[in-house]
């Protein structure tokens, strides 16, 4: 491997990583969610449907309450659940939700190098009321200064507005920043557009990740886990040079060249 050097534009003082997908292996709807759509009187495919066709009204905050919400699918889907059903239901996606995730392997290892090299961390996730729920029980927790939500900003990726929100939390300029995503909601062309470089997570095991609206043509910085994002800052970064990477497509050589260039 051949490391270009590069005098850097801006020291790297922030990593924002994606959630689903990024932080977790893939995610795909488990069980418990057949079981809510029941318990709300609805066919579990069909609700689940009519979820997958709002996720970017429910996720930006615009569809109002969570139990609102919920009685408003059911009764498209032709069920009227009582209100005491509808909350428990509220509660059991908060559940169901976290079953679905798992934490990679090498994250919370990941995100504690990062700190002790100085950077803050910031997760940036598309998503509901449920991960703000239960991110806080998580190991990675500690590890994590910034936590920006769409539904409590009211935008969605790549809106600029959540990369600024973390940029602002952090106290950080967007050129100062990796963001590290799996691709859905077209979240790194959005870092980009902001002046973030970016880095693609193409893990093995998300072939059948439940995602919306993924980057399909994704030309800049691929890595295959988080450890090689940790390799990414260290070796370009960490010695002051900010070249960047990414994987051929073929015999796992890397290709170098300048982070800026790589990520635009």
């Amino acid at each position: 491997m051949t490391i270009c050097a590069a005098v850097p534009e801006v020291p790297l003082r922030a990593v924002l990583f994606d959630f689903f997908g990024t932080l977790t292996t893939a995610v795909r709807r488990g069980p418990r969610h057949a079981a809510i759509a029941r318990s709300l009187g609805c066919r579990p495919h069909e609700f689940s449907a009519v979820l997958d066709r709002t996720f970017y009204q429910r996720a930006s905050g615009r569809c109002g309450d969570p139990v609102d919400v919920l009685a408003e699918i059911a009764a498209g889907l032709g069920a009227h659940p009582t209100r005491a059903r509808l909350r428990a239901a509220v509660m059991a996606r908060v559940v169901a939700v976290l079953a679905d995730v798992t934490l990679r392997p090498d994250a919370t290892r990941v995100l504690r190098e990062l700190r002790k090299r100085g950077l803050r961390i910031a997760v940036v996730s598309d998503c509901w009321y449920e991960l703000p729920r239960f991110l806080p029980t998580l190991p990675i927790e500690p590890l994590v200064d910034g936590h920006v939500y769409s539904s409590e900003v009211g935008r969605c990726k790549p809106d600029p507005a959540l990369y600024l929100t973390a940029c602002a939390q952090l106290r950080v300029d967007p050129r100062e920043c990796l963001y590290v995503g799996d691709g859905g909601s077209q979240e790194l062309s959005g870092a980009r557009r902001v002046g973030m470089a970016a880095v693609r997570v193409a893990a093995a095991d998300l072939a059948d990740h439940l995602v919306f609206n993924a980057e399909q043509h994704w030309a800049g910085a691929t890595v295959g886990s988080l450890t090689d994002v940790l390799a990414f800052v260290e070796r370009q970064c960490g010695r002051g040079a900010q070249a960047g990477w990414r994987s051929a497509p073929s015999a796992g050589v890397y290709e170098t060249r300048s982070i800026r260039s790589a990520c635009r």
